[in-house]
């Protein structure tokens, strides 16, 4: 059905900037958009339905390029004990830590990762997500990976919604294979990934380059493995120290690197010859209470695509919405609600290797959007919580509640 949706103001993100057109019409077909620009200039007897905005701001539906919204268990208690003064590295000796949310995420079945990440799902959903990625990295075994990934996948299929699903494997070292990292870098390039690959679970690759995690030695490895299964690669990179895993990266041609507060300015040159989109996560900076700031100025000055995701998980960023991590971006990392926003539509597709389908009001890219009940972009950023009105629209249909 070809349908007419009208009086409203456009941001098309095009470019990463507003683009904006006052008074705009937008034509929908198959799911696609086929017309977009101003209403006066609108000229088509073959619209079958009109859908009147009333006035609304549109923008692409939000994309949120980095999370691990499937896991099991609950560490609550770890925030409460940190804010009482115990220390991380006593929390993990305590058996804290990401080990228990592996030993959560290996306990529960499929269908109880399935429902708890649903209900986090479904609040990203009310901030106007349409595009999704969900890493997997908590059950560091091929049985638990595989059932994460299957999660993420029954995500995608049960939820008007898009979702990616990214293999991260190299999140940290299992405890059956303490002191053995490299062995478990070899499982994960033998065993894990061509076995996960070929059941058809994985359309990314991403893995940990940290001093507690993985060197860019072993990272390399990964990253070969990958490119042989034809898969892209993405990174966290220089989060807590600069092992210059985001010129790795961009070596690699990843699609993105992220975290980036200890990135030097090498590595943003090397980012923006390969195109790799910096990710940034301020709701994990907020959360940990960081003080290094991304290198923001290399960022903009060498023309790096710069994307901002909630980074959603038990640990280090429970963030149940990206438009909170909108503000905390303009606020914490000072960049301003353009940039911002450009960070969760344009940029954040090209993050997910979706940068010529979605993130942006064009022709020919799909028809995802969210029409939304404010006087500027900016009320993205600006307002605190709360559920701002808004329609969203996926592949050209209206999502009702």
């Amino acid at each position: 059905m070809k349908t007419l949706w009208h009086n409203c103001h456009v941001a098309r993100m095009a470019q990463g900037v507003y683009s904006v057109i006052d008074d705009a019409a937008i034509i929908t077909a198959g799911g696609r958009i086929e017309w977009i620009g101003p209403r006066q200039a609108l000229s088509d007897p073959g619209i079958e339905q009109r859908v009147d905005l009333g006035g609304a701001w549109v923008t692409p539906g939000l994309i949120d390029c980095h999370t691990h919204a499937v896991f099991g268990g609950n560490r609550s208690g770890e925030f409460e004990q940190r804010l009482q003064g115990v220390s991380y590295a006593e929390i993990a000796a305590q058996g804290g830590g990401i080990a228990s949310t592996v030993r959560a995420t290996r306990a529960a079945s499929e269908d109880e990762l399935y429902s708890s990440a649903l209900r986090r799902v479904r609040a990203l959903m009310r901030d106007g997500v349409t595009t999704l990625e969900i890493k997997s990295g908590y059950g560091l075994d091929l049985d638990s990976e595989r059932k994460l990934l299957k999660v993420i996948r029954r995500l995608g299929e049960s939820l008007p919604l898009t979702v990616r699903a990214t293999c991260l494997a190299a999140h940290a070292l299992p405890p059956e294979y303490a002191g053995r990292s490299d062995d478990y870098i070899e499982h994960i390039c033998e065993v894990m990934l061509p076995a996960l690959a070929a059941e058809g679970l994985v359309d990314a690759v991403d893995a940990f380059c940290e001093y507690l995690a993985f060197s860019p030695a072993q990272v390399e490895r990964v990253f070969i493995k990958a490119q042989a299964l034809g898969l892209p690669v993405k990174l966290h990179a220089e989060q807590l120290s600069s092992l210059a895993g985001s010129s790795l990266a961009a070596r690699y041609q990843a699609l993105s690197a992220d975290h980036l507060e200890f990135m030097t300015e090498d590595d943003a040159i090397a980012m923006a010859a390969a195109g790799t989109v910096a990710v940034l996560l301020p709701g994990a900076f907020y959360f940990l209470r960081e003080t290094q700031l991304p290198p923001m100025d290399a960022l903009r000055k060498h023309g790096v695509k710069i994307a901002i995701a909630s980074d959603l998980n038990p640990g280090t960023s429970p963030a149940l919405s990206l438009r909170l991590m909108l503000n905390m971006a303009c606020t914490l990392f000072r960049m301003t609600p353009e940039e911002a926003l450009a960070g969760v539509t344009q940029h954040a597709a090209t993050a997910l290797g979706l940068g010529d389908s979605h993130g942006s009001l064009e022709v020919g890219k799909v028809a995802d959007f969210v029409a939304w009940d404010i006087e500027r972009p900016a009320d993205l950023c600006y307002w605190l919580g709360g559920d701002l009105d808004k329609r969203v629209v996926r592949h050209g249909v209206e999502l009702t509640d």
